[in-house]
């Protein structure tokens, strides 16, 4: 791992421009359809910049991690906190399951071989396209569930979002939006300040676990790379956000998901 995380620096320390455009590529993309983009991001480390895959993982991790912290301010301007806090049960309700799947989610990637590790990234990107069709192409409805249902579910949603997320090194609001109007009826916007409520502990959860490996040195070798791409992200996210609605779902949905499987496809082949 040490050869491939030095590869890697030596790579970052000579494109820092190509750092920070790809970062902003990845914002773009995410803030047209209203989601940070790691999914897209993580496939980049890996191909583009040779990071082996639980590096990329936390790489990925601590980008998603400064990116919600700098949407945070923005979505809760959006959504007055009144509404959230009359909301707040939700975002209990699914910490109580996505706190205990983010640290499970660490603790088997760290465990993992990595060849094994890139198999699962591969599967869980084609679970990612398919999430992204649904939510985005279909009309999400309410499974109008009673209250004695509805909190093991949210827990259970919850615990598997926060597994996948920890994985993946994702914020997870791909995941926690369509679950918030589904199992508790929330309109999208709403829904949307929420699941970042959720994600930030839960990748904290998660951040707090892979900082317990030695894989965790490739955030402080990589620092600037990270904070450069993070920059970009952010950067891309505003001007995705500004883009937003001027490409239609039919096109730019699909669009998303053949490159999320495409990058699966690479990343199961990947040695």
């Amino acid at each position: 791992m040490a050869i491939d995380n030095d590869l890697a620096l030596v790579r970052a320390r000579h494109s820092m421009p190509l750092v920070f455009a790809t970062g902003a590529a990845v914002g773009v993309l995410g803030g047209m359809i209203g989601l940070g983009g790691a999914e897209f991001r993580l496939p980049l480390l890996i191909g583009l910049f040779g990071f082996a895959a639980l590096s990329a993982v936390i790489l990925n991790k601590a980008m998603s991690l400064v990116v919600v912290l700098a949407a945070l301010p923005a979505r809760l301007a959006a959504v007055p906190a009144s509404e959230l806090a009359a909301h707040s049960t939700i975002a209990v309700n699914l910490l109580a399951g996505s706190l205990l799947g983010a640290w499970a989610g660490a603790t088997w990637a760290v465990r993992m071989r990595s060849s094994t590790l890139y198999k699962v990234l591969a599967m869980l990107m084609v679970f990612m396209a398919a999430a992204l069709m649904v939510s985005h192409i279909t009309t999400l409805g309410t499974l109008s569930l009673p209250l004695w249902a509805q909190i093991p579910s949210g827990v259970a949603a919850g615990f598997g979002i926060g597994v996948v997320a920890a994985i993946m090194g994702v914020a997870g609001g791909e995941l926690l939006i369509p679950t918030i109007v589904l199992l508790y009826g929330v309109d999208i916007k709403t829904a949307g300040s929420l699941s970042l409520l959720v994600s930030l502990p839960t990748m904290l959860v998660a951040f707090a676990r892979y900082s317990r490996d030695g894989s965790f040195a490739v955030l402080g070798a990589n620092l600037r790379f990270t904070m450069v791409m993070a920059g970009g992200s952010i950067a891309g996210a505003l001007l995705g956000g500004l883009l937003l609605g001027v490409f239609s779902d039919l096109v730019l949905i699909p669009a998303l998901a053949v490159i999320l499987l495409v990058s699966a496809v690479k990343l199961a082949r990947h040695e």
